[in-house]
């Protein structure tokens, strides 16, 4: 047991120490730019994995892509992230964070993007003004590069499609959690 719970803060120390949950640069303007790149290729992966995804993104008033960390011990699950929302109505990109907390039975870490493709201007603006999310989420992940799978994929919810792509980690949970969304008041 007791091996068990140095694994677990080893996991812990690692993914905090990794940074996977801060957008990489000094300035403000590096943070930026590293936020775009991980769009761009957060996209890429999205298109060949989801090809019809490209349609949906060019039909949308708007989506957000978002890098994220997650790290589930026992019964607490913690992330954090940042990413860019498009508005293509306005042609502006806003540039976020994000942090979640939950509760739920879980272990282990998993480094995720997310995209989310709205239907409605409101449901993008709604996004970016408030940007709450609560639900509960099931999750098994066990992957290293291009080794191993994870479980995740598609879902709509209220006028919102969101795909998950797992980049690495191992983790099985199911919690109950809460994700806030929020502008980046340095970046934008």
């Amino acid at each position: 047991m007791r091996k068990l719970v140095y694994l677990v803060l080893g996991i812990v120390i690692v993914a905090m120490v990794s940074g996977c949950t801060t957008t990489k640069g000094s300035s403000p303007h590096e943070k930026r730019q590293a936020a775009l790149d991980m769009r761009t290729q957060v996209l890429a992966d999205l298109y060949k994995i989801h090809p019809d995804a490209r349609a949906q993104i060019a039909a949308s008033p708007g989506y957000a892509v978002f890098s994220n960390a997650n790290v589930n011990l026992l019964f607490a699950s913690v992330g954090g992230g940042y990413g860019v929302a498009e508005n293509k109505r306005l042609k502006k990109t806003v540039y976020m964070k994000m942090g979640e907390a939950g509760v739920g039975l879980g272990l282990g870490v998993k480094d995720f993007r997310a995209v989310f493709i709205f239907k409605t201007q409101e449901s993008l603006d709604a996004f970016i003004d408030n940007g709450w999310e609560f639900g509960g989420h099931v999750d098994a992940a066990a992957k290293a590069g291009d080794k191993g799978a994870a479980i995740g994929g598609e879902a709509l919810l209220n006028g919102v499609t969101i795909y998950q792509i797992t980049e690495s980690g191992l983790a099985l949970q199911a919690t109950l959690k809460g994700t806030k969304y929020w502008k980046d008041a340095e970046l934008n």
